[in-house]
């Protein structure tokens, strides 16, 4: 408990500051610029001085709602008076990163091999942000590794046309054109069809 004057709920409330805390990261919000900067800020200093931790000056900023600010991936901002959550650019090109760093590292798997270790990633990129305003985003992403996805289709037959790597590796599903597939074999020799799952 923060020591020396609190102030009461009806003080907090007139100034609207409130806390929204995820393991050690948080957000804290407040009527103006001025009550956080003088106010809740050397209030959370002292507070944290006291167990011998600081704030992180690369992670600690005050803004404006409209302006917008990232938090665990998200991108939180007021537009229009509606609140809108995104994923981040940051946390965007973080994920497609890895999902190229996988097909890098996959030059020689099979295509159902490299589906199966994309897949789960995907997944949980997706779910983490479903409930966030991210069609776009989701968009950009699909067609981003769509592109990533077909590169490394042409690096396996670089002698064949275009037309042939399609016919190979991408197939329709249901009302999903161009979805990257391939086959893995189970521990019994069963065959599974993997197709790479879709965002949007």
């Amino acid at each position: 408990m923060l020591k020396g004057k609190h102030p009461t709920a009806r003080q907090r409330q007139a100034r609207l500051i409130n806390v929204v805390r995820w393991a050690d990261d948080f957000i804290i919000t407040g009527r103006t610029k001025e009550i956080l900067e003088q106010e809740v800020k050397p209030l959370l200093e002292r507070f944290l001085k006291e167990r011998r931790l600081t704030l992180s000056a690369e992670k600690t900023r005050i803004t404006h709602i409209e302006e917008g600010f990232d938090f665990l991936g998200h991108h939180i901002r007021k537009y229009k008076g509606k609140f809108l959550v995104v994923p981040s650019k940051k946390n965007t090109h973080a994920f497609l990163e890895k999902i190229r760093g996988i097909i890098r590292s996959n030059k020689q798997a099979t295509a159902g091999g490299l589906i199966a270790q994309l897949n789960p990633v995907l997944r949980g990129w997706a779910q983490y942000h479903q409930h966030s305003a991210s069609k776009r985003t989701f968009d950009k992403v699909d067609s981003a590794i769509f592109q990533a996805a077909w590169r490394w289709a042409k690096r396996r037959h670089p002698n064949k046309y275009g037309r042939w790597v399609a016919r190979k590796y991408f197939t329709t599903l249901g009302s999903r054109h161009w979805v990257f597939h391939g086959e893995t074999i189970g521990a019994k020799g069963t065959v599974k069809e993997q197709y790479l799952m879709c965002n949007s």
